[in-house]
C-alpha cells in the first residue's frame, strides 16, 4: 500500500481582544454538497515557506486582518483526508492574536467562494455550547490554556479524529 502525499498545513488559533476565535465555516472539495464543518483560519504551506509564514499569509487572505501578531506552534496534529484524493494532513497549530473586526472576503480564491458558506467570530461559551461539527475535535476543551496564556513549552500532539 502506497502512503498518500503529505500536505503540510498551518492552522491558526486567531483571537481577538476579546478572546474570541475566528472559525470559517465551509465544505471540503471532495464533499460539495455535505455538510459544513467549522474550522480554523489556514492552509497548505507553499514551496519555500514555514509554517509561520503560511499562517501569516492566510491570516492576511482567508481574513483580511494584517494586524495579527503570530505567537508559537501549540499544537500539532495528522491525519488522513479525502480532498477528493487521500491526502495526509500535518497540521500545525500557531496562536495569533489581532484587535478583531469584521473578517473580509476579498483575498478569497473561488474554490474558497464556492465552499465556504460563513465566518465568524466565537467566543469560548459559543463553542462549548454548539452542536454543530468543529474541528479540531474538542476545541472548546483545548481552547482555555492557550487563551490563559498557559502555553505548552513545546506543542501538543492533539487527536485527528
Amino acid at each position: 500500500m502506497v502512503d498518500p502525499p503529505e500536505r503540510p498545513t498551518a492552522r491558526v488559533l486567531l483571537l481577538d481582544r476579546d478572546d474570541r476565535i475566528l472559525l470559517l465555516k465551509g465544505r471540503l472539495p471532495g464533499a460539495p454538497a455535505g455538510p459544513g464543518s467549522w474550522f480554523t483560519v489556514g492552509g497548505g504551506l507553499e514551496p519555500g515557506e514555514t509554517f509561520v509564514q503560511a499562517a501569516a499569509r492566510e491570516i492576511r487572505e482567508e481574513t483580511g486582518i494584517t494586524d495579527a501578531v503570530l505567537g508559537p506552534v501549540v499544537w500539532v496534529r495528522e491525519g488522513v483526508l479525502h480532498i477528493p484524493e487521500p491526502r495526509l494532513f500535518r497540521e500545525s497549530y500557531i496562536l495569533a492574536r489581532c484587535e478583531g473586526g469584521e473578517p473580509s472576503r476579498d483575498g478569497w480564491d473561488a474554490l474558497e467562494r464556492e465552499l465556504i458558506d460563513d465566518v465568524r467570530w466565537w467566543t469560548l461559551v459559543e463553542l462549548a455550547l454548539t452542536t454543530d461539527a468543529v474541528f479540531p475535535p474538542g476545541l472548546a476543551r483545548l481552547l482555555p490554556d492557550i487563551i490563559a496564556g498557559r502555553l505548552p513549552a513545546e506543542p501538543i500532539r492533539i487527536p485527528w479524529a
